[in-house]
C-alpha cells in the first residue's frame, strides 16, 4: 500500500501538528498546524481543490501519533 501523499504528524508539547506532503519523491513542509482550520489553509494554498473532505479521506491523509482532529498537547 502506498503512503498517503498528505502526513499530519504526531502533536508537539503545544498541541501542533505538522503537515507534509510528498511530492516527486521527496517531503515538503507545509507548517504547523494547530487545528483543522490551519490544515485546511496550507493544503488550500498548496492548490487543493476540496481539503476539507481530504482531512477524512485515509488514501490522501495520513494522521500519525494521534487520533485524527486532535490538537492536545503531547
Amino acid at each position: 500500500m502506498a503512503t498517503p501523499p498528505i502526513v499530519i504528524h504526531r502533536p508537539t508539547p503545544s498541541g501542533a501538528r505538522l503537515v507534509t506532503v510528498h511530492i516527486a519523491g521527496r517531503e515538503e513542509r507545509l507548517g504547523l498546524a494547530h487545528s483543522d482550520h490551519d490544515v485546511i489553509v496550507f493544503l488550500a494554498d498548496a492548490g487543493m481543490a476540496d481539503p476539507a473532505r481530504a482531512l477524512d479521506t485515509p488514501s490522501l491523509v495520513e494522521w500519525q501519533g494521534a487520533a485524527a482532529h486532535d490538537f492536545a498537547a503531547a
